[in-house]
């Protein structure tokens, strides 16, 4: 599969974030809005990266867990 299809896939999946892919090969996502204190407290990050399409939906699954538990 494409990198583009990736791309469009996990945007779909996560809409609070922006989803690309860096030159180096990279994959990062970024939330679009502000973390609160409680968030940053529960170790919610603004962005974070992985090297596949797969890792990075794992921490995106991790990352809105935790900001669900922290804002109920």
């Amino acid at each position: 599969m494409s990198f583009d299809r990736h791309l469009a896939e996990i945007a779909r999946e996560f809409p609070k974030w922006t989803i690309w892919r860096s030159d180096a090969g990279r994959w990062w996502a970024t939330r679009h809005h502000p973390l609160s204190e409680i968030q940053r407290d529960a170790g919610c990050a603004m962005t974070i990266d992985a090297d596949d399409p797969r890792g990075l939906r794992e921490q995106l699954r991790e990352q809105e867990e935790r900001a669900t538990a922290a804002d109920p």
